[in-house]
């Protein structure tokens, strides 16, 4: 299920950023040589196609892809306009890192970049955490959304046959 978000409601969260400073977290955009080891991290900790929608957003001038960092080191990220135009997403956290409220700040990175960028409504394709998207900014279900923007796609490579 796809997911609409007002990019005109949403606000900076002061404690949020204090939060994650205590905790030693940054949030940035990602840099382009930074490709490979963004990409490779993204298919070893989730899933080989969000390493490609990944592999997209950082080849956007500028990237549309923010990494969340901590003592130096990749523990999350999330792309917008990847899959396609105007859409969030992918995103995560490693596991270790979960609780912080990484996701939460990369969520807005992506968001406060879209309406940066002129847009008034985000989507959030294929909704995993729909509470977490309900409360952090208030997205609301598109009707008639489903089966979601990975319906039809390859499940394994094209063999020679």
């Amino acid at each position: 299920m796809d997911y609409l978000v007002n990019l005109s409601t949403l606000k900076p969260e002061p404690s949020l950023d204090k939060r994650l400073e205590k905790a030693g977290v940054t949030i940035r955009r990602a840099l382009a040589p930074e490709l490979e080891l963004v990409t490779g991290w993204v298919r070893r900790k989730f899933h080989p196609w969000w390493s490609s929608e990944t592999a997209i957003a950082m080849s956007r001038q500028p990237p549309t892809c923010f990494l969340a960092t901590r003592a130096e080191k990749l523990v999350g990220f999330s792309c917008h306009e990847a899959i396609a135009r105007g859409f969030f997403g992918p995103t995560g956290v490693d596991e270790e890192a979960r609780g912080l409220g990484i996701g939460h700040a990369l969520l807005l990175a992506s968001l406060f970049d879209l309406r940066t960028m002129g847009y008034g409504y985000a989507i959030i394709g294929d909704v995993g955490p729909s509470e977490f998207y309900e409360r952090t900014v208030g997205a609301t279900m598109i009707p008639n959304s489903e089966p979601g923007v990975y319906a039809g796609l390859l499940k394994s490579p094209p063999s020679d046959e």
